[in-house]
């Protein structure tokens, strides 16, 4: 398991938003486990992605990730 953590001008909301069409069923095709305003648990593959999201000045994105890095990384640049 690997975690990550970046920054982004994004609002929480967006984050969500972005990391849904990103993973979810018309992105990567994982599916959705759980879900709330602030957090959201992905799964599929054999692995996992959780996201989180809190905001301040900026918002601070934390990832969660098993068998799925390469494309947690490329998720992290599209919203950093």
């Amino acid at each position: 398991m690997t975690a990550y953590q970046v920054e982004t001008k994004l609002s929480p909301e967006q984050v969500m938003e972005k990391a849904t069409a990103y993973f979810g069923p018309g992105g990567l095709g994982l599916e959705r486990r759980e879900e709330n305003p602030c957090c959201l648990y992905f799964e599929g593959g054999g692995g996992h992605v959780s996201v989180s999201a809190s905001a301040g000045d900026k918002t601070t994105v934390d990832l969660e990730t098993r068998e799925w890095d390469y494309h947690v990384k490329k998720f992290m640049g599209q919203i950093g």
